[in-house]
């Protein structure tokens, strides 16, 4: 599996880029240098693209630990018929999210700060996590935000064992300069 960013992406990603450039000159948003962030960020959001299909219209994607707005920004400006969900303790970061949405016309990118365990339930029918967490952590949200029978993605580093009541199927792919990276795909047996 590799990560594609489609071509009608590129502007608004490019955008988003910048505003993060600008935003992360006052506001220390990521540590990540300019040249990292296009494959750290979108590429490796990108990867998450093909599981949308399985989602209809109004459907709705939780992201945990958005940080910027990543990978939620990216499945949002992809599918606009989706609600996506950008979950972060962060008011900081989620002030950064409102106004990336807004700049980029994402009605369907709805920003939530607070702490996952403790937002009302969304009852999601998909959820993600990109380097949050230990997926204990992120299944217990889960449990809690997630529809019946709903799958969660996990980016990671490599392949994980699936806890108990959870199958897993491992996705590897590469990112051109960082590295093998591993799409955990859960769902509770």
């Amino acid at each position: 599996m590799e990560p594609i960013l489609p071509d009608w992406m590129k502007e608004p990603v490019t955008r988003y880029l910048e505003l993060l450039d600008r935003w992360s000159r006052t506001h220390a948003l990521t540590s990540l240098e300019m040249e990292e962030r296009y494959e750290e960020l979108i590429l490796d959001s990108a990867v998450l693209l093909p599981f949308l299909g399985a989602l209809g219209p109004g459907c709705k994607v939780a992201d945990f630990g958005t940080g910027m707005g990543i990978p939620a920004l990216v499945l949002a400006l992809a599918r606009p018929d989706l609600t996506v969900f950008a979950l972060d303790k962060s008011k900081k970061k989620i002030a950064f999210v409102k106004q990336a949405a807004l700049e980029l016309g994402l009605a369907n990118l709805r920003p939530l700060a607070g702490r996952a365990e403790e937002l009302p339930p969304l009852r999601a029918d998909l959820g993600v996590a990109k380097a949050v967490g230990t997926l204990d952590l992120l299944l217990g949200w889960w449990d809690r935000h997630g529809a019946p029978g709903a799958p969660f993605l996990a980016l990671k580093g490599g392949p994980e064992e699936a806890p108990a009541g959870y199958a897993l199927a491992a996705h590897g792919y590469r990112l051109p300069t960082r590295g093998r990276r591993t799409v955990l795909e859960l769902r509770r047996t």
